[in-house]
């Protein structure tokens, strides 16, 4: 848990410093052209923050005894879209998880095809922005491996996750850049605790980007689009919550 607390424990502590860590983030802002018009200050702050000290830093992993007897499920415990319904009831025998976007070579898999790729296995916390955390046990795809098959076009910034699921009939998505895209415990899940990955989970797949938090773990995926902008995506921010100004787009823990 130490890696964990150093970063909360720097971030709780950007009051003091923030002054000398925004100068810095000003000349990387300025020479990058990172800043973009659905960040605020604040989140440009917190983001840059994370990037220059914890890019490479991975999320503290758990063993089986303290795997949580019970975990409680975020958002959605189920999709409605009637596409989705039938692969459900089909068992996902004909659903394809479709990869395009600035790729070179478009894909669709099946979740045959995706277990037979070689699997990571994580036991992780989540940890949801109500305040509550669960550890579980995660078996799925890297998502690197995954594009780097597809061959990601430079410019692209950007992986962008289409959902199943919605919201007040709004669909749900989600997004991340290319640094956690490419992190080595961001996975395409599907299996939980030794078990196939259970609708209520998001089946047949979900995002596991660990070093987030739980909202931007994207549940029941049917199409991930890498992209150079997102601002002309949903409603530009990223993200169904950051479209409806209820979380802010980086999550970072």
């Amino acid at each position: 848990m130490g890696n964990l607390l150093t970063r909360r424990g720097f971030l709780a502590g950007l009051s003091v410093s923030a002054p000398a860590v925004l100068a810095g983030c000003d000349r990387l802002g300025a020479s990058s052209g990172f800043r973009q018009s659905f960040l605020s200050w604040g989140e440009w702050l917190n983001y840059r923050a994370h990037r220059l000290l914890f890019a490479d830093s991975l999320a503290p992993e758990f063993s089986e005894a303290e795997m949580s007897p019970v975990f409680r499920t975020n958002g959605n415990t189920m999709a409605g879209d009637q596409v989705y319904r039938r692969h459900l009831a089909e068992g996902f025998a004909n659903w394809r998880l479709e990869v395009g976007g600035m790729v070179a070579k478009p894909m669709r898999l099946s979740l045959a095809e995706l277990k037979t790729r070689e699997a990571k296995t994580q036991i992780t916390e989540h940890s949801c922005v109500e305040g509550w955390t669960a550890i579980g046990k995660w078996t799925g795809v890297p998502l690197w491996s995954i594009l780097n098959e597809a061959g990601i076009a430079p410019e692209a910034r950007y992986i962008v996750f289409y959902c199943a699921d919605d919201f007040r009939g709004t669909s749900y998505y989600e997004s991340i850049d290319m640094v956690d895209a490419m992190h080595p415990q961001t996975i395409l899940a599907y299996g939980m605790n030794g078990g196939d990955l259970p609708e209520k989970h998001g089946a047949p797949i979900r995002l596991r980007v660990e070093r987030q938090l739980g909202y931007k773990q994207a549940k029941f995926v049917m199409r991930i689009e890498a992209v150079a902008a997102l601002e002309q995506i949903g409603g530009g921010r990223g993200g169904y919550w950051e479209d409806a100004g209820r979380y802010a787009w980086y999550a970072g823990i």
